[in-house]
């Protein structure tokens, strides 16, 4: 179990990062605010976006052995990648 390095995504405007934390809730995942974080199944990652910069920060704080930090990160950035692409 370790963290792994923040993943940093530019140019997320405030409907994009709606978008993503839509994708989220259907998930299970409870995105409220731009900073945060949150548990789901051993996987615990958190967020800071920043809609003055357009900034958004996702790092993985926890992962089990089973599944690994390095998949959480490229699902990561999938999930944030095809909903920009969308």
């Amino acid at each position: 179990m370790s963290t792994a390095t923040p993943q940093i995504f530019e140019n997320i405007t405030p409907q994009q990062f709606a978008q993503l934390a839509e994708k989220a809730q259907s998930a299970g995942i409870d995105i409220t605010s731009d900073t945060g974080t949150a548990t789901k199944m051993g996987v615990e990652v958190s967020w800071d976006y920043s809609p003055a910069t357009q900034q958004l920060t996702l790092t993985c704080l926890k992962a089990p052995f089973f599944i690994g930090v390095s998949q959480v990160n490229e699902q990561i950035r999938t999930l944030v990648t095809e909903t920009l692409t969308a």
